[in-house]
């Protein structure tokens, strides 16, 4: 087998493979080693803009950070941003190529699986090891003709696997033992070893069970990584679990709707994060609770979230909101949403058409084919306060609003817009509230008298090396000569 690849594949989504894979790239980066992260296949709506001008996913992207890297687009070749039930944005090489249902995506796949073994061939001829993150669960037998993900991708490139479980749903030895089960022999041989994910508790209590594992599947335990209470790597997808830190009892209550084709919610992770901020998810079915602050977030589908809005009353509470002196933010497609109108003529998010906007901001969208793909830095209008973050949309707003933007780009261009009553503010910038001098201006114009200023990077690298430390210290690493 390939020694230079290590994939690591999950019993369910979420089970802990991104984690992993950022782990271990810092526990290898550390000591020098060579080691860049890869994602054959994605499916997500979190994306990175990465150096070379392409869209990966967001988890790829902070793996490259773990290895100290930039991100490019040959650590994740194909990602899939969902904009229906049965659809999705295919992007090829970090460009949008189609929108495709499931059944045409399923017969596009050995393109795909070209352009994910040209990527692959690239990092493996410059790196020392490549560290490969799966998808879902290689035991979706439905998905397994055909299938690049998993181990479909192993099997193409000759690699071991590790096989990582998640103790804290419960069930986590049915996982392990019946996803085995599921596999093809050949498939069977390439997993060296199980991995139990945030376990609680006295791991002696959990010895018989490891042993039983073993002693039925002939394959080793590597380790049990503990539940690491408060650890932040920013999310492949998923809502968050944990509401972020303690929260002091002066503190700014910021509300955020969850769109249906919610897209790059970790915007709002520097908020989570703030001692004196407190989030909170607003869910379908959930009145809008009272607050200081309502963030309208990115959509991958934003005439089909401006229904969802429409449909849960959320319309009418952020206008009861704006009249009660409320601010409200706009990020990309929530920034589209505060306009008069959104037009898709060639139907890229779905059925062609137009859908009228919240009407807050005098200015209209266009959704164009060429998607906007860009890393930006500039200035708010706020207390020309520095901002950095980057672009990931296909919209072209005009309008008057327009010409009182929410900041100036070092490129020049204007970006955003800003209400003449001081309560909106709309941007196409993800990763708004990155920089604390962004932030803290935000924060101020929101209402809050800011005390604390997380260093946001400086977090995403402690939980980065948290989970190095907590890897080394749990897991059987002898396979990559740092045991």
């Amino acid at each position: 087998m390939n020694p230079k690849t290590l994939m690591i594949q999950g019993t369910t989504s979420d089970a802990g493979k991104s984690v992993m894979v950022a782990g271990l790239c810092r526990l290898l980066a550390r000591r020098g080693v060579r080691v860049v992260p890869f994602k054959p296949q994605n499916m997500a709506l979190n994306s990175a803009v990465t150096v070379d001008g392409g869209e990966i996913g967001r988890a790829q992207a902070v793996q490259a950070q773990a290895a100290f890297l930039e991100p490019r687009i040959d650590m994740n070749p194909v990602l899939l941003k969902p904009n229906t039930d049965i659809g999705a944005q295919v992007i090829i090489h970090g460009k949008a190529l189609a929108n495709m249902d499931a059944r045409r995506y399923h017969d596009y796949k050995p393109v795909a699986m070209r352009a994910v073994l040209e990527s692959y061939e690239r990092l493996r001829a410059a790196y020392d090891v490549v560290l490969v993150e799966g998808a879902g669960s290689p035991a979706e037998i439905n998905l397994r003709d055909k299938d690049i993900a998993n181990m479909g991708f192993a099997e193409a490139v000759d690699c071991l696997v590790w096989l990582v479980g998640d103790i804290d749903r419960g069930g986590v030895f049915a996982h392990l033992y019946g996803t085995l089960a599921l596999l093809s022999p050949s498939e069977r041989a390439r997993i060296t070893g199980f991995i139990v994910n945030r376990f609680r508790g006295d791991v002696s209590l959990l010895t018989p069970g490891l042993d039983w594992l073993t002693r039925e599947t002939g394959k080793p335990v590597l380790g049990v990584l503990p539940y690491l209470q408060g650890l932040h790597l920013e999310a492949e997808d998923a809502l968050p679990r944990e509401p972020g830190v303690a929260k002091d009892t002066e503190r700014l209550r910021v509300a955020v709707p969850v769109l249906a084709r919610i897209s790059n919610h970790t915007d709002l992770d520097p908020l989570r994060l703030h001692p004196q901020v407190e989030v909170r998810w607003v869910r379908a079915g959930d009145a809008m609770p009272p607050a200081d602050l309502i963030v309208l977030p990115g959509s991958k589908s934003t005439r089909g979230d401006l229904n969802r809005l429409r449909e849960q009353g959320w319309d009418a509470a952020i206008r009861r909101h704006l009249r009660y002196g409320g601010k409200v933010i706009g990020i990309c497609g929530g920034l589209q949403m505060l306009g008069r109108w959104v037009h898709d003529p060639a139907g890229l998010e779905g059925e062609p058409g137009s859908s009228p906007g919240l009407g807050f901001l005098d200015f209209e969208t266009t959704l164009e084919p060429e998607k906007q793909l860009h890393r930006v830095e500039g200035r708010l209008s706020l207390d020309d306060a520095f901002v950095a973050g980057y672009e990931i949309h296909a919209g072209v707003s005009t309008g008057p609003a327009l010409a009182h933007p929410a900041a100036r780009l070092t490129d020049g261009r204007p970006d955003g817009a800003r209400s003449d009553d001081g309560q909106l503010l709309g941007t196409y910038l993800h990763g708004l509230f990155d920089a604390a001098p962004a932030r803290d201006a935000l924060l101020r114009w929101a209402g809050l008298a800011v005390r604390e200023t997380p260093d946001y990077r400086q977090l995403r690298e402690e939980g980065i090396n948290r989970l190095a430390d907590a890897m080394a210290a749990h897991l059987d690493l002898r396979w990559l000569g740092i045991g």
